[in-house]
């Protein structure tokens, strides 16, 4: 069977409204304890197939799980790794009008990626199931150290920030060789803290801390380098930026301008940037991406809200773009996933179809092609 070869000029970023069948087991699992863990994967094995079958149809090359075994796009990963344990406390993350679950990530033991990590599996099934590119999406390095408050460090060693930056970097390059191992040659790590730290009001928190947001952003970049770095030659490594996506709303503002740079010296080959309304700013700093073969897909296309982004207007979003770098260096993806947690944004799966079929055909009359 011969496969696609990334990056392509149509993309998303991974997370799926959840099927109802799913949404169903799980509360069953999780809420009532009336179905066992073998019966909720009976019931994710069943109805994955048809999420990846949808992205099929619409005629994207690269497809996801839809996330569907998850809760959150990054705890339940990060909660699999070795010397990190997810506590559910009082208090929740602050989002635009909403509060996150309370979840909160403590590191006990020195950081790891276990041989058994369940997510390699979980990309082993789309693997199986899909005659195009299977794609997992995971955190990025920086959502270990981003989302751990530093009272939640109780590993000794840790308190020196280069090393536990070191042990990050070590535990990812050993997920980047363990998925490629498992098949996986189209890894995604979500790395939406350089995004973040363009905030004002995080970038203040951080310094509350005793952290200075901008040497953050270098280190951020560094640990993704290091990460990936020795990664196999038909290995590609793609990493989504936004500011945040829970039930259709945001946690951050400010354009990218102040890590743009860093970003895009990550050694990354495939950037997705949300671009879908004035909380990211102008299109000024794609300006920075070295000419080659590294590709940015913009993300115009919005998944919290149901209307349908004209053509023209992406075209005209574009024409705008290719002012700052090639047009050959650009593609099309969402701005970010369509349920980031199980919860899902404020749309139908009949809106969600829409979308990643308006983003095939902006590629089709852009580029020619997907």
């Amino acid at each position: 069977m011969t496969r696609p070869t990334p990056p392509f000029r149509a993309d998303h970023v991974g997370s799926l409204l959840r099927p109802k069948a799913i949404q169903a087991a799980r509360k069953k699992h999780f809420e009532d304890g009336t179905l066992s863990a073998e019966e909720l994967k009976a019931v994710e094995d069943a109805e994955i197939p048809a999420l990846i079958k949808m992205q099929e149809d619409v005629g994207l090359k690269a497809v996801t799980d839809g996330e569907a075994r998850r809760s959150f796009w990054h705890y339940d990963f990060m909660g699999m790794l070795t010397g990190l344990d997810l506590d559910e406390r009082e208090e929740g993350v602050q989002f635009a009008g909403v509060k996150l679950r309370p979840i909160f990530p403590t590191i006990t033991r020195k950081l790891d990626f276990p041989d058994d990590h369940p997510m390699l599996d979980h990309f082993k099934f789309v693997d199986a199931h899909t005659n195009v590119v299977p794609k997992i999406s995971i955190p990025g390095p920086s959502s270990l150290h981003f989302r751990t408050a530093p009272e939640d460090i109780h590993v000794a060693e840790y308190e020196d920030t280069e090393a536990l930056f070191a042990d990050i970097a070590a535990t990812y390059k050993k997920a980047v060789a363990k998925f490629y191992e498992a098949g996986c040659r189209y890894l995604q790590m979500d790395d939406i803290f350089f995004a973040y730290l363009c905030d004002p009001k995080h970038r203040a928190e951080k310094k509350a801390n005793g952290q200075d947001p901008d040497w953050l952003i270098q280190k951020y970049s560094w640990m993704m380098r290091e990460a990936i770095k020795d990664r196999p030659a038909d290995m590609t490594i793609g990493m989504h930026m936004c500011r945040g996506n829970f039930r259709s709303t945001h946690a951050a503002e400010g354009a990218y301008d102040l890590a743009a740079e860093a970003i895009f010296n990550t050694g990354v080959d495939i950037f997705f940037m949300e671009y879908d309304t004035d909380r990211a700013g102008g299109l000024e700093p794609l300006g920075l991406l070295p000419k080659g073969k590294q590709r940015i897909l913009p993300g115009f296309v919005t998944t919290k809200t149901p209307d349908l982004e004209s053509m023209d207007w992406l075209k005209s979003k574009f024409d705008e773009a290719s002012k700052y770098v090639d047009i050959d260096q650009l593609g099309i993806a969402p701005q970010c996933g369509f349920a980031s947690t199980e919860e899902g944004n404020a749309i139908t799966e009949d809106d969600q179809r829409k979308k990643l079929e308006l983003i095939v055909r902006c590629a089709e009359e852009i580029w020619g092609g997907v």
